[in-house]
């Protein structure tokens, strides 16, 4: 039972400091850049300054009105709201609406990860824009696992 319960701590332990962790270099080219969240819309889309609106690829939170909706919002406000990101466009830059496809850095760490790995968010995997999709499913299952975020608190 003990060993049982130190695993679970490392696992989870290991879990919240990957958040910080990068997955690796941005893609050369001008399909990246620096911006500042002007507004967040929801947990999974964004306004950046020079940009304008872009989702968050791999990504699908909550819609208005669903359980965990705002934790999920908060989330992306409290951790980039204001703030300058690195993003990196997907290989498909822009989706039906009109949004800019991209990822979103900050501090090293990929903002779309954390959100599914903290539970605010689960897989959306879009062809082509698939890079990290192995990610974000491993992400999602140790989430639902451990029960972190919506995983826990929503039916």
């Amino acid at each position: 039972m003990l060993k049982l319960l130190r695993a679970a701590v490392i696992a989870v332990a290991l879990f919240l400091l990957a958040d910080g962790l990068d997955l690796g270099p941005l893609d050369e080219g001008g399909r990246n850049g620096r911006a500042r969240v002007v507004r967040v819309i929801d947990g999974d889309t964004v306004q950046l300054s020079g940009v304008g609106r872009v989702r968050l690829i791999g990504v699908d939170t909550p819609e208005r009105g669903r359980c965990f909706e705002d934790a999920a919002t908060r989330f992306t406000r409290e951790r980039i709201g204001g703030r300058r990101v690195r993003y990196a466009l997907g290989e498909e830059d822009e989706d039906r609406y009109g949004r800019m496809l991209a990822y979103l850095y900050r501090r090293g760490g990929m903002h779309n990860l954390a959100l599914v790995r903290r539970g605010y968010a689960e897989t959306l995997t879009i062809p082509p824009n698939d890079r990290f999709a192995g990610r974000f499913r491993r992400a999602e299952r140790a989430a639902r696992r451990t029960r972190a975020g919506r995983w826990g608190a929503c039916r």
